[in-house]
C-alpha cells in the first residue's frame, strides 16, 4: 500500500513537473533560435523547438533525490553520473552536432559507473542455452555491449512524431510491472517516473501548435534508463523469478522481446548501410518508420500507435511462450520471426536517391490517374445534365 501511495506521488510529480516546464523550454529554444531546421531526410517540414529531454534529466534527479533509499545498493549514486554525461552529451549534440566516436566514447564512460555497482552484475545465466555461471570479465564485456547496444537502437528510432514516447511507454510499463512484482521498488518507481515524463512529452511531441522535440538529449536519457533497467532485469536472483510467468532460463529472451523494436529497426538499418557500402551510423530514410510513412502511406501517429501495438503483442506472445516453452524452442521462434519480418521489409531497402525517385514516380502515376479520371466523370455529369434537361 505504502508503495502505491509513492509510486502515484512519483507518477503525478514527474508528469506535471515534465508537462509544465517544456512550455518555457519551448519559449527559451525559439527566442534563442535553436530550432530544428528540416532537410532532406526529415519527416518535418518546418522549424522545430528540440531540447524537450532537458526536462527528463532534472525531473529524474528530482526522482533519484527522494527515492534515494529504497535503492539498497546505493544504485542511485551510480545512475546520476552515467545520466548526467549522457544529458550534456546530447545536449552538446543537439546544439552544435558531435562525432559517433565522440558520442560513444560518453557512453562507454556512463555504462562503467553502472557495471561496477554489484547491484547489476549478472553472475549466471540460469541455464539459457545450457550456459551458468558466467566470470566476471564476461559480464563486463556482454553487459557493456548489451547497454550500449539499447542507448544507440532508441536513439535511432527517434525519427517520427509520438514513436519514442509510444515504445518507450510500452517498455516502461513492462519493466514497472516486473519490478513490482519481484520487489525491486526502486526500479519501478524509475521506471514510473519516466513513463510519466514521455507521457507528458506525448502530447506536445503530436502537437501541431506546440510541438518539440525530445532530441538525442532525451533519446538518449530514456535509452540509458532502459538499459539501466534491461541490466537489472538479467541481474535479477533466481529467488526473486519466483513471482514472474515465465520460466527463468527464459529472461535473456523475453528481454530481447521487450526491446524487439529498437532492436530489429537497428539491426535491419545497420545491414542495410553496410550493404550499401556505408557507415552503420550514416543518416537515411532506411528505418521501419520511414517505410510506413513513405511507402504505406501511414502518417505519423498511425505509424507510432502500430509499432508500439506491435511491440506490446510481442512481449505478450513471448511471456506466454516463455511460461512453458524451453528457451531452445524460444530462441528458433525468435530467429523465425526476424527472418519474416526481414524478408517483409527486405524489398524497401533503398537509399534516399531511389526513395525519391520512387516517391516521384508515384506522385506522376497519380497524378495521370486523376487527369484521365475527371475528364470521364466530367462527360459522365455532362451526360447526366442532358439527360435531365431533355
Amino acid at each position: 500500500m505504502f508503495f502505491l501511495e509513492t509510486a502515484i506521488s512519483v507518477f503525478i510529480g514527474s508528469f506535471l513537473l515534465t508537462y509544465l516546464t517544456i512550455p518555457k523550454i519551448i519559449k527559451i529554444v525559439e527566442y534563442k533560435r535553436l530550432m530544428d531546421d528540416p532537410n532532406k531526410r526529415s519527416s518535418h517540414s518546418s522549424k522545430t523547438p528540440t531540447l524537450g529531454g532537458v526536462s527528463f534529466y532534472y525531473t529524474l534527479v528530482f526522482v533519484l533525490f527522494f527515492v534515494h533509499g529504497r535503492d539498497l545498493m546505493d544504485e542511485a549514486i551510480y545512475i546520476i553520473p552515467g545520466l548526467t554525461i549522457l544529458f550534456m552529451t546530447g545536449l552538446k549534440d543537439d546544439l552544435v552536432v558531435i562525432s559517433p566516436g565522440a558520442k560513444l566514447i560518453a557512453q562507454v564512460i556512463a555504462v562503467a559507473f553502472i557495471l561496477v555497482n554489484p547491484s547489476f552484475t549478472i553472475h549466471s545465466f540460469n541455464g539459457f542455452l545450457n550456459i551458468f555461471e558466467i566470470p566476471y570479465y564476461l559480464y563486463l564485456i556482454i553487459a557493456g555491449f548489451i547497454m550500449i547496444t539499447i542507448i544507440n537502437s532508441y536513439n535511432l528510432i527517434d525519427g517520427i512524431d509520438g514513436l519514442a514516447s509510444v515504445v518507450g511507454i510500452v517498455i516502461l510499463t513492462i519493466y514497472t510491472t516486473i519490478f513490482y512484482t519481484t520487489g525491486e521498488y526502486f526500479f519501478a518507481l524509475i521506471s514510473v517516473s519516466l513513463n510519466a515524463c514521455l507521457l507528458a512529452f506525448f502530447g506536445f511531441n503530436i502537437s501541431s501548435e506546440r510541438k518539440i522535440f525530445m532530441g538525442d538529449t532525451g533519446s538518449l536519457i530514456v535509452g540509458f534508463i532502459i538499459s539501466v533497467l534491461t541490466l537489472k532485469f538479467l541481474a535479477l536472483t533466481p529467488d526473486a523469478y519466483v513471482g514472474l510467468p515465465f520460466l527463468l532460463e527464459n529472461a535473456p529472451l523475453i528481454a530481447i522481446s521487450i526491446l524487439i523494436v529498437p532492436l530489429f529497426d537497428t539491426a535491419r538499418v545497420f545491414a542495410i548501410r553496410i550493404a550499401n557500402k556505408k557507415g552503420p551510423f550514416s543518416p537515411d530514410r532506411n528505418h521501419t518508420h520511414h517505410v510506413l510513412i513513405d511507402f504505406w502511406g501511414l502518417s505519423h501517429k498511425q505509424a507510432s500507435f502500430i509499432i508500439g501495438c506491435f511491440n506490446l503483442v510481442f512481449v505478450v506472445l513471448f511471456i506466454v511462450l516463455g511460461s512453458k516453452a524451453e528457451n531452445l524452442g524460444m530462441v528458433i521462434f525468435l530467429i523465425s520471426a526476424v527472418i519474416i519480418l526481414a524478408y517483409i521489409f527486405f524489398k524497401y531497402n533503398y537509399n534516399f536517391t531511389t526513395l525519391k525517385q520512387k516517391i516521384l514516380l508515384k506522385r506522376k502515376v497519380g497524378q495521370i490517374k486523376s487527369s484521365i479520371e475527371n475528364p470521364k466523370k466530367e462527360k459522365s455529369k455532362k451526360n447526366s445534365k442532358r439527360d435531365i434537361n431533355n
